[in-house]
């Protein structure tokens, strides 16, 4: 029988986007700072935040964090934010012109793969990553069946 509830993430992260791994090949993984204000730290400390169709773009130099939304903190009442807007990554500037190098080729594009805390600084985790073609995804659902299959038989055999 399947379990029921939300998944939880990793240890020490707030939040993981699990099906990044699935969409994309990740090539390439940078730390980053992530600019927030005071009712969004405290929503990340709740885990209210979701990276499923999150991405991230360079313009001007900068590095942005689009379409993550952070669940508004109910305590906050008016001078909450907005949930889906634009975040500044804080990235030193060799990291951002890598980042545009990188990203100036074709099929290549940023996505973020988790969020935490590292001391008291909210820390995001993105990847360059290229786009899966379908035959890739079969793949990973046969070689993910196939891990479960032998750990099944070895618990079994224990």
């Amino acid at each position: 029988m399947a379990k029921k509830g939300k998944r939880k993430a990793a240890p020490g992260d707030v939040a993981t986007n699990r099906s990044a791994s699935f969409r994309y090949n990740l090539l390439e993984k940078f730390e980053c700072g992530i600019q927030l204000q005071g009712s969004e730290v405290k929503s990340l400390r709740d885990g209210a935040v979701q990276l499923k169709d999150a991405y991230a773009e360079v313009r001007d130099g900068e590095v942005w964090l689009r379409n993550m939304h952070v669940a508004p903190y109910g305590p906050a009442a008016r001078e909450n934010h907005e949930p889906e807007r634009p975040r500044k990554l804080l990235l030193h500037r060799r990291e951002i012109e890598r980042l545009i190098g990188k990203t100036a080729e074709r099929g290549l594009t940023i996505v973020p793969t988790r969020v935490y805390f590292s001391g008291r600084n909210a820390k995001v985790e993105i990847a360059v990553a290229r786009g899966k073609d379908v035959h890739d995804k079969r793949r990973s659902i046969k070689e993910r069946d196939q891990r479960r299959e032998i750990d099944r038989a070895l618990s079994e055999r224990l």
